[in-house]
C-alpha cells in the first residue's frame, strides 16, 4: 500500500513535467516526417529560420515562467522548501551526546511515531507538537534531526524568520504552503516531521493594536490553524519547534494542550556529557592519548556541545599552525583562552603602565584563590586581548545552578581588587577600574534591590517599583536600599584592602613574575602560592581566609 501512494504522490509532484516530455518528443517526431515530405527549398528555408523561431521561443517561455512564477503563483510568498528524506538526514541518536535527558525524552516521541497503529487502536492519538527549549548551541537542531532519522520520516526545517516579510499576507501564505507539502509526504510516507527553529521570531505574544505586529500576528493564527487539524487531516504531521527564549515569551495559545503540548528542557551538558563531547570530537582528529578528558570538561564548565566542538577544531588549528601532527594539551589550553579571552594583541605598552596593570592584574588573582568560595584561577596574563591590557581569567571548581550570598560577595571583591591594588602601591587608580566598577555596582545593586540580601534585611524585589510604579515606593525605602549597596560595596573594600596588605610580600612576587613571564598558568601560581604556605581553599574545604594547618 505505501509503495502505491508513493507512486501516485510522484506522480502527483511530476505529472506537468512527465506530460511535456512525451508531449515534446511527439511534436518533434511530426516535425521530422513532416521535414522529410517538403521540397528541399522549402526545407532549406525552413531550417534557415529555425534558430531565430528557437530564441523567439525561449524568450516567450522566459517572460511566460517569469509571470507565472511570480505573479500567478503566489509572488514573494513562494515556498522554495525541499523535504530531506530521513536517510539523507542520517543523525541517529548515538550521534547526539551530552544531552542524555533529553535524548530519553525525545526516543519517548520515536517509539509512539513508530508504534502509532497501537496507539489509536487504544484510543489514543500522535504527538501534535513538540517545543524544545535551552541555550544556543546545546543540539536542539541536531536532536530534531535524530526523531526524523530513527523515526524514518521526511523532514521539513525552516527558520521562523522565513516567514517574516515586509508584505502583509506573505507569511500565513508560507505556512499553508509548508503544512501542504507536509500533508502530501505524511500521504506517501505515513508521517512528516516538520521544524521550526527559532520559534519565538513567530511565537511571541500577540499585539493586538493598530501600531503592529499583525503581520506576525497573521503568520502565527496560521500556524495555530495547520496544528489544530482544522482541515481534517489524518496524516501524521509532527511540528518540533526550537527556542531559546523563556517560555514566558511564546504566546499562551501555542503551548496549550494539542499544539506544543510535549515540552522537552535541554541544558548544557554535566560532566559526565562534557567528557563524551571531548572524547567525540578529539576521535575526529589527530591527537596525544595523554590529554585527559576528564581535566579538560572540569575547564569547560557552562559550555556547551557547540562550544567544545569549537574549542576542539581551534585547537587542531593551532597544532597546525605550530607544525604539531597532532593536537597537545597546550593547544587545547591555547584554544579555550582564545575563544574565552580573545586574540592576543602586539600593543605597544610603557614600562609604568605595563607595571601597573601587573598589579591590577594581581590584586584580581590574589582575591579570586584565597576569597572566592566556588572559582579558582586558571591564568593571569598582562598580554593585551580584547579591548583590556590584562586579564585574570576564572573558572569554577565544579558545577553551580544559584549564586548565594557569599559568591556574589566575592563577585564584589573580585572586582573591586583591580581598584584597591592600584591604590596601594601607587596612591592612584587608572580607568582600568572602570568595567570594575560597573560590575560591581550591578551586583550589589541586585543584591539589595532584588534578593533581599542587604545588610539592612529589606526583603523583596522592588525593582518592580521602576517606571509606571515609581511612586509607589517611599524615599525613605529608596534611601535605606542605596544605603545598603554603599555598604556591601565599602565592606568587600576594606576586607580586599586588609587582605592585600597583609599579604604584601605576595603581592609584589606575582606582580614580578607577571612583568618577568607576562602569563601564568594554573600550576605556576598555585606553585607560588605553595611557597608562602598558601594551600587551595576550595580543594581542601578550608574556610575562606584561613591559614592551612602546620605540618
Amino acid at each position: 500500500m505505501s509503495k502505491i501512494r508513493r507512486w501516485k504522490l510522484f506522480w502527483m509532484d511530476h505529472w506537468v513535467k512527465i506530460s511535456i516530455i512525451i508531449g515534446s518528443v511527439v511534436l518533434i517526431a511530426f516535425s521530422f516526417i513532416g521535414m522529410a515530405s517538403l521540397e528541399s527549398y522549402y526545407r532549406n528555408i525552413t531550417l534557415a529560420q529555425l534558430p531565430l523561431q528557437i530564441l523567439m521561443v525561449i524568450l516567450n517561455s522566459v517572460i511566460f515562467v517569469y509571470l507565472y512564477m511570480f505573479i500567478f503563483r503566489g509572488g514573494f510568498a513562494k515556498l522554495d522548501k525541499k523535504n530531506i528524506k530521513a536517510n539523507e538526514v542520517n543523525v541517529k541518536f548515538s550521534d547526539v551526546i551530552g544531552i542524555d535527558e533529553a535524548k530519553d525524552e525525545c526516543w519517548e516521541v520515536v517509539q509512539l511515531i513508530q508504534d502509532h497503529v497501537r496507539l489509536k487502536k487504544i484510543g489514543g492519538r500522535i504527538l501534535r507538537g513538540i517545543l524544545m527549549m535551552g541555550p544556543p548551541g546545546c543540539g536542539k537542531t541536531y536532536l530534531a534531526k535524530a526523531i526524523a532519522t530513527e523515526a524514518g520520516l521526511p523532514f521539513l526545517s525552516m527558520a521562523a524568520s522565513e516567514f517574516n516579510e515586509v508584505f502583509v499576507g506573505v507569511g500565513s501564505s508560507r505556512m499553508r504552503q509548508l503544512f501542504k507539502k507536509a500533508q502530501r509526504l505524511a500521504y506517501g510516507f505515513g508521517g512528516c516531521i516538520v521544524f521550526v527553529d527559532e520559534l519565538d521570531a513567530i511565537g511571541h505574544r500577540r499585539v493586538f493594536n493598530q501600531f503592529g505586529g499583525a503581520e506576525t500576528n497573521n503568520t502565527q493564527n496560521q500556524l495555530l490553524v495547520e496544528m489544530d487539524g482544522l482541515s481534517g487531516r489524518q496524516e501524521n504531521i509532527i511540528v518540533i519547534g526550537a527556542t531559546n527564549a523563556n517560555e514566558d515569551v511564546l504566546d499562551p495559545a501555542l503551548l496549550r494542550p494539542g499544539r506544543f503540548d510535549r515540552k522537552v528542557y535541554i541544558r548544557k551538558p554535566s560532566l559526565e556529557g562534557r567528557e563524551a563531547l571531548f572524547k567525540y570530537y578529539l576521535g575526529k582528529v589527530k591527537y596525544e592519548k595523554s590529554i585527559d578528558c576528564k581535566r579538560l570538561a572540569r575547564k569547560a564548565i557552562d559550555k556547551s556541545p557547540a562550544d567544545i566542538e569549537n574549542v576542539v577544531k581551534e585547537s587542531a588549528l593551532i597544532a597546525t599552525r605550530n607544525k604539531r601532527d597532532a593536537v597537545t594539551i597546550k593547544d587545547l589550553s591555547e584554544a579555550i583562552e582564545r575563544i574565552e579571552l580573545g586574540m592576543k594583541q602586539k600593543l605597544s605598552v610603557n614600562d609604568r603602565e605595563r607595571e601597573m596593570t601587573a598589579y591590577h592584574e594581581t590584586g584580581h588573582l590574589i582575591v579570586t584563590y584565597l576569597l572566592h568560595p566556588r572559582d579558582d584561577v586558571f591564568k593571569a596574563s598582562i598580554i593585551p586581548r580584547k579591548s583590556s591590557l590584562g586579564v585574570v581569567h576564572p573558572t569554577p571548581m565544579e558545577e553551580w545552578h544559584n549564586r548565594d550570598r557569599e559568591t556574589l560577595m566575592a563577585d564584589i571583591k573580585i572586582c573591586l581588587a583591580g581598584y584597591v591594588a592600584e591604590k596601594l602601591k601607587y596612591g592612584t587608580t587608572t580607568t582600568g577600574v572602570t568595567s570594575d566598577f560597573r560590575q560591581a555596582m550591578n551586583l550589589a545593586h541586585t543584591m539589595v534591590w532584588m534578593l533581599g540580601m542587604g545588610p539592612l534585611g529589606l526583603v523583596g524585589d522592588y525593582t518592580i517599583y521602576r517606571e509606571d510604579r515609581a511612586m509607589l515606593l517611599s524615599e525613605e525605602i529608596k534611601l535605606k536600599l542605596n544605603e545598603d549597596v554603599d555598604k556591601i560595596l565599602k565592606s568587600c573594600m576594606a576586607e580586599v584592602e586588609a587582605l592585600l596588605t597583609k599579604e604584601k610580600e605576595l603581592f609584589d612576587r606575582f606582580a614580578r613574575e607577571l612583568m618577568a613571564k607576562q602569563e601564568l598558568d594554573y600550576d605556576e601560581i598555585e606553585a607560588i602560592f605553595a611557597e608562602y604556605g598558601k594551600v587551595n581553599p576550595r580543594r581542601f574545604n578550608l574556610p575562606l581566609g584561613t591559614e592551612p594547618p602546620k605540618g
